[in-house]
């Protein structure tokens, strides 16, 4: 054999094998499994590069983090159990009937397993119960981010005619007439004076305790590499790259924490809902709602603000087309308030295989269920 052609061979041999052992990978290459598994067995700071857009708010992927709540310290600690007593209180609605635990309940990891919630005279919300797990990373809260805190929040479903149905100005003066809660505010706060501002500061307090537990995803981040399947590993490569799911579903919660227009604005028709636009009033928040995490996602079914969607097939689908784009008919082609799907959304053009895998992925980001009960209310 010519020996120049040998030296190039070698030559390019040398640079396939490189190529392996970068972690800057062409979103087309097929990869072998023992080479996914190799580049993603090391620090995630050497992982491939995500399939990014520039509008993208990004955060690497990365282990459960804790909760800002120490439950070390006494004070804190009696706060939260006073907010847990108060969490599953169904005596904080104006039917005796409806706790905040009817739509977040611990075994549904914190969701009510409803396309939307039921509550007061049987009436549903217009939206999907979202988790409460890791709910104190959120910086806005509700589907259309109208809070800005979890004390602020609490007050809204509380009062809601269509679930808890409570006349706020009654509340504090309901539960001083339950000669059980003073010693525990007492406890939690010094006074047994019973006020608005201390009951929504310990629901705040006990649902930032809330936290989901550790997934297959965290031990092999944590140098357990036999913790994911071979189609999980691949499926975390699509996640990030093919797949482009990393570029809303980032961080260690799986969240840019950002508002996105993901086409089910259903403008113009029965179940309109224009979301963040309904707080801000700008034409570009039209249709535009939270990002929600994705830790235990394949158990908090259904999907989306509405509830729509019962299946993660459906879902994959959906994102595989690129989203329902808004119809347009000839008298909206001037409306400042027609919607736009977001720009990060395109069709993914996923084979079933691949669909399968990011699908096998989403699994390793589930846990256990934290069951947590109160055994007695005060009385």
């Amino acid at each position: 054999m010519n020996k120049v052609f040998v030296s190039l061979l070698l030559i390019l041999t040398g640079l396939i094998l490189l190529s392996f052992q970068s972690s800057e990978f062409n979103d087309d290459e097929e990869l072998s499994i023992d080479s996914l598994r190799k580049v993603y067995s090391k620090p995630t700071s050497e992982w491939p590069k995500p399939n990014l857009d520039k509008d993208a708010v990004f955060q690497e992927l990365g282990e459960l983090p804790p909760s800002p709540v120490d439950l070390n310290n006494d004070s804190v600690k009696k706060i939260v159990q006073l907010g847990k007593i108060l969490f599953f209180d169904p005596r904080l609605s104006g039917s005796n009937q409806i706790s905040c635990s009817s739509c977040h309940a611990p075994d549904l990891h914190w969701t009510d397993g409803r396309q939307v919630s039921i509550g007061h005279d049987h009436l549903a919300n217009i939206r999907n119960a979202p988790s409460l797990e890791n709910v104190w990373f959120y910086k806005k809260l509700f589907w259309d981010g109208r809070a800005n805190s979890l004390e602020e929040q609490g007050e809204s479903p509380i009062a809601a005619h269509n679930e808890m149905h409570q006349d706020m100005k009654a509340l504090a003066k309901k539960l001083s007439k339950i000669n059980g809660y003073k010693p525990l505010f007492t406890d939690a706060f010094g006074s047994a004076q019973i006020t608005n501002k201390k009951i929504f500061e310990s629901l705040a307090t006990f649902q930032r305790s809330i936290v989901s537990r550790r997934t297959a995803f965290d031990r092999f981040l944590a140098k357990d590499k036999k913790a994911l399947t071979d189609q999980q590993i691949v499926g975390l490569h699509l996640f990030r790259t093919k797949a482009r799911c990393i570029n809303c579903h980032n961080g260690p919660l799986f969240t840019d924490n950002e508002f996105h227009n993901d086409g089910l604005t259903y403008y113009g028709r029965k179940y309109e809902d224009l979301g963040l636009y309904n707080v801000t009033k700008r034409p570009e928040d039209v249709g535009k709602f939270k990002t929600p995490g994705l830790r235990n996602v394949m158990k908090t079914a259904p999907w989306f603000h509405n509830g729509l969607f019962p299946d993660m097939d459906g879902v994959m689908n959906m994102y595989n087309v690129g989203m329902p784009n808004q119809r347009v008919k000839p008298e909206q082609l001037n409306d400042p308030l027609l919607p736009k799907n977001d720009k990060l959304l395109r069709g993914l053009k996923l084979s079933n295989t691949e669909k399968d895998a990011v699908i096998s992925f989403l699994d390793a980001l589930s846990s256990a269920a934290v069951l947590i009960r109160v055994q007695e209310l005060p009385k």
